[in-house]
């Protein structure tokens, strides 16, 4: 073999090796980036998620899942989802929209017939971009009490609209609530049962269903919150109102990355319907709301990169998923700690991801 063919033989392998040895110098970064992160937050543990191209190129788990236990975290640890599972009801409203059994300029009255005569004005996708007038929980919501899905209705009807519909924007959880009470309302099934049937299941997502803390659900977290200083279990809800549409999932990093991969196709929703989440709602001056809020999304510009990203917050949890489609980067942080900032570092390791293409 001369040494011309031994160059072209080589030099590929070379190649190779030295992409290699960036990714896992990348990768090593990342991992120390996160802990110190961490460190700084308080932070007990935490699962981190980078896709590529749809793809996972780092799934790796941080400091501990549980406490009390020392129960380290990792890839496949359940966490709950917070508001990052809006994204689910929304696409569970556009299946519906597909099928030609909601219409998105549909008033709400034509599915709650006994609503206040505001909601007369109210339209699908004002409830899905927030805004609709509808607000948030009460300031004295009884978070202890199991609610029935009558009585939380009941609840939302009770509370004025904010703003004229389609005005302004207001995050609302309420609205997403509401949502999850219309999926029932035409499907006859309960929310979290169509979401099982119609994305989780289909997209073999095992992890992820409505929470429930009376099932024996493997590798589940516990949740935290820090009080003057001191790490506290999360505060105890009723069940009931750990089942409604504005965020009350469980779901690992693995899953989110089968629906991130999900997304770059039509596995689950048309083209047309994904862009149209993915599109800054207006209002009805003509203008994009204040809050850069397709459905169940944010949708925004960083550096010159577009990102559609969310984060949630519930019961000693916090959640970020940041999706650069244009670079097919996909970001996704689940940690285990009330008021923390997976966002922040969501977007970190986003960036440093970006830089070494």
């Amino acid at each position: 073999m001369n040494l011309h063919r031994l160059v072209l033989v080589y030099t590929p392998l070379l190649i190779t090796l030295a992409a290699h040895g960036q990714t896992s110098d990348l990768h090593s970064a990342v991992s120390e980036y996160v802990k110190a992160e961490m460190q700084r937050q308080h932070i007990p543990g935490l699962s981190l998620m980078v896709a590529k191209d749809g793809k996972v190129v780092l799934a790796e788990g941080f400091g501990l899942a549980n406490v009390e236990l020392q129960v380290p975290a990792k890839p496949e640890t359940i966490y709950q989802s917070g508001s990052v599972g809006k994204q689910f009801t929304a696409t569970a409203v556009m299946l519906l929209v597909e099928e030609g059994k909601i219409g998105l300029d549909d008033p709400l009255t034509k599915y709650f017939k006994d609503a206040p005569a505001a909601w007369k004005e109210v339209t699908v996708r004002e409830l899905l971009s927030h805004t609709a007038g509808f607000g948030d929980y009460p300031e004295k919501f009884n978070f202890r009490k199991d609610w029935t899905e009558a009585e939380l209705l009941k609840l939302v009807e009770s509370v004025p609209l904010l703003y004229p519909p389609g005005t302004d924007w207001k995050y609302s959880n309420l609205g997403y609530l509401t949502l999850g009470i219309l999926i029932h309302r035409v499907t006859g099934q309960f929310y979290g049962d169509f979401l099982q049937q119609r994305i989780f299941h289909p997209l073999e997502m095992n992890s992820t269903h409505i929470i429930s803390e009376a099932d024996i659900v493997p590798n589940r977290a516990a949740g935290y919150r820090l009080v003057k200083g001191e790490l506290k279990n999360q505060e105890w809800v009723a069940p009931m109102v750990n089942t409604t549409a504005d965020g009350s999932l469980y779901f690992s990093v693995l899953d989110v990355a089968k629906w991130d991969a999900a997304l770059y196709t039509e596995r689950v929703l048309k083209r047309s319907s994904l862009e149209e989440m993915w599109t800054v709602a207006k209002l009805k001056d003509g203008q994009p709301n204040k809050g850069h809020y397709g459905f169940g999304w944010f949708v925004d510009e960083r550096q010159g990169h577009r990102c559609f990203h969310h984060d949630g917050a519930w019961q000693g949890f916090q959640t970020a998923i940041d999706r650069y489609v244009d670079d097919q980067l996909t970001v996704v942080a689940l940690d285990n700690l009330a008021d923390s900032q997976p966002g922040k570092i969501t977007k970190h390791v986003a960036e440093m991801y970006l830089a070494a293409k």
